[in-house]
Formats: structure tokens, sequence, C-alpha cells
């Protein structure tokens, strides 16, 4: 006799419509919680990502919140390098199969996937459920593809489980990067630096200091003259990237900064008082979120922004308490130098075709770090033990 589990899914369109209290609880520090996903509804994104939330509920009872969002996702940025003319050519001629509509499990601009459940619930029959509806929820907005996103080590037993049952193939994601300040205490995260990274570091700032002096401002909620200025550092700085998922423009920055945990970190040139490059850090329990960065490249080599604001950036964590300093994907060639570990990540995907279900996850099994970034395949020849793709 099958008996009906009490738990049960429905879907919500805004992070406003589930209890402030399910939030709290379910998304804890460190994590970013409902503050985080109210700035990205409110910040002008409707063109790239359309939102909307699982909650699932026990006998009725909410007890637990999954983040969901589409995106028409762009496969180049994930296949190895062999294959990327034959992405950029069918992107002309089929536009639908290296661009589908995804449907995500997570957050765009978070740096790890998260469900957040209360205690006691069996997150095995969980994700069971909402791997089901989520199909469901698929066929309904015409989504090719299901995708859990960049989720780290500690749901890996139940996802494998999941992927088991439900058929979804692993692919590795880039890796997050976290660097560790012990004790909050400056002197101890320099020495947890391997010897060549903390001389180097050392070096970079010396010469930059000798290049111009600096000055330091924690700026909670910058007003619209400066904010003007941040935007076009930050635009620079996007503009650089290689891989570029999210597009954020002036509402978001107008967003984030009526949030209590946001500050910004900006550096001044002494001298002219000019703006030269900025951090927007949140500091959520005992870890420093380095979210974005702004830096001004038409600024001499020699002044280092990038590890002036790195150096910036670990005595405000010190200053605040933090033991650890979160800062995202990609950009790994300066967080090796400054001592970030890497993070690894894990996507679990579904096409609902069968068929490209199964082109997708062959060409998932020659996705590692290494193919997914130069300055990680760079690395990892050096240090070939420090590489945790996921093995296939």
């Amino acid at each position: 006799m099958l008996t009906r589990s009490p738990l049960a899914i429905e879907f919500a369109s805004s992070e406003a419509d589930i209890p402030e209290a399910l939030w709290r609880e379910c998304f804890p520090p460190p994590l970013e919680g409902r503050w985080w996903y109210a700035t990205l509804e409110n910040s002008g994104l409707d063109d790239q990502f359309a939102f909307l939330y699982a909650v699932i509920r026990d006998n009725g009872r909410p007890v637990g919140i999954a983040p969901l969002f589409t995106m028409d996702v762009d496969l180049g940025l994930v296949v190895p390098p062999l294959l990327r003319p034959l992405c950029a050519l069918l992107a002309v001629i089929a536009p639908s199969l290296v661009r589908p509509r995804t449907l995500f499990v997570g957050s765009p601009c978070a740096d790890e996937g998260t469900v957040g459940l209360l205690p006691g619930v069996d997150r095995a029959a969980a994700f069971r459920l909402l791997q089901d509806a989520l199909e469901r929820k698929a066929d309904e907005l015409s989504a090719a593809m299901i995708v859990w996103k960049d989720f780290p080590q500690s749901y890996t037993a139940a996802l494998d489980n999941l992927a088991r049952e439900c058929g979804l193939f692993v692919l590795p994601s880039f890796p997050g990067a976290v660097a560790d300040v012990p004790g909050a205490c400056k002197e101890k995260y320099l020495a947890t630096l391997r010897s060549p990274y903390r001389n180097d570091l050392k070096r970079k700032l010396r010469r930059s200091a000798e290049s111009f002096d600096a000055a330091v401002e924690i700026v909670h909620e910058p007003d619209a003259a400066t904010l003007d200025v941040l935007c076009d550092l930050f635009r620079q700085t996007f503009d650089k990237g290689t891989v570029k998922f999210e597009r954020l423009d002036r509402k978001f920055f107008e967003a984030i900064r009526r949030q209590d945990v946001a500050d910004f970190l900006i550096l001044r040139d002494k001298s002219s008082r000019e703006i030269v490059a900025f951090m927007l850090c949140f500091v959520v329990g005992d870890r420093l979120i380095n979210k974005y960065i702004g830096l001004d490249y038409r600024r001499p080599r020699n002044w280092s922004l990038l590890f002036r604001l790195w150096d910036a950036a670990v005595d405000f964590a010190v200053a605040r308490g933090a033991t650890s300093i979160q800062s995202g994907q990609t950009g790994y060639a300066p967080k090796i130098i400054q001592g970030h570990r890497l993070v690894p990540l894990t996507n679990y995907c579904k096409h609902r075709s069968a068929l490209l279900h199964s082109l997708h996850a062959r060409v998932a099994r020659n996705v590692s770090w290494s193919t997914l970034d130069r300055d990680l395949a760079i690395y990892l020849k050096a240090h070939p033990s420090a590489d945790m793709s996921r093995p296939r």
C-alpha cells in the first residue's frame, strides 16, 4: 500500500510572499537571505531573469525555501575550448540549442546554491518532490533544462542520490574562493599564505604605496554623485571580464545601497580625492562577502589597485570580526596570490529532450576546472593535487 508523502510544493512569485520567519530560519548567516532576493527583484533584471520560489510544506506547514530563476543560458560558458567554435556556429543557425531556456535552483548572483530547510525535514524526500515539481514547472515555462546551480559539497550526498534516481548529469562549476582570516587577525591571515605568495603580495603593496597614497573609506549609503562614479568603475571592470553571467546597472546599486548589510569600501587618491576603486561588501555573521568590485583601469598599473583594495578589505574584515572572506567565482590568478582556497561547486542538470540530455551529459564528462578557466589551468598544471573537480 502506497503512503502519501506529507510534503508538498507550492510556488511563489516574490520573496515577499514567503513569511519572514521562514526566511530567517532557512537562510541564516552567513547565507545571503531575504534582503538579497528582494534586492534582485527590484534591480530591473527582468530582461535577463525571471525569479520565483518553491515553498516546501509539511502537512501544510512551510518548512523550506528553494529560490529559483529562469534564464536563456549561454552554454559556451562551460563547454571545453575545442567545442566553443561549434557553439558559436550553432548560436547563428540554431540559437535555442546553445541558449536553452533553463530553470535554475539557486540564485544568479549568490556564490552558492541553497535550498533552505528547517531542522528535521527529510532532505532526500524534499529534493525528490522538488525535482518532480520542477519538471512540471519547466514544462509550463517552456524551459528545456533544469539545473541545480553551484551547490557546495555539503549537498553532494543528497544531490548525487537525486541524480541517480532522476537521471541528472553532473557538471563541475567554476569553484568559489574563500580566504580564511583566523581569529579575525591580519597577521594570522598573512601567516596562512604560502611564502612566495606572501612575499609577492607584500611586494605589490609596497610598490603601490610608493606610487600613490590611498585613502580608505567605508560608505554605507553612497550619495547619487558617488554612485555615478562607482557604477562607471564597475562597468570598466565588467567589460574586462571574460565570463559574464549577470549584467548589473545603476538600478541594482541603488537597491543594494539601501540594505543594512551592504557597505562600500572605497579607495581614493588622497591627493586628488578621486575614487579609483571600490568593493561592495556584506558582513553576514562571521563572514565578509566580497561581492562586486570596480577598478579605474586608466590608472597606472603599478598602483596595483586590485591588491590595495584587497588589503583594505582584509583590514575591514578584521575590524568587523569576520574570520573569512568569500570572493566568488572567476578572476582566480590574484585570488590565489591572496590566499583564497578553491571551493568545489557542482551543477546537477537535466535536459527535457532525451537525445540532447545524452549529448550534454557526454560533453559534461570532459568539463573540469582546467577547461573552464585559463588561470585555473595554469595553476593546476603546477599544483595538480589542488584540482577538486568532481570525478566523472
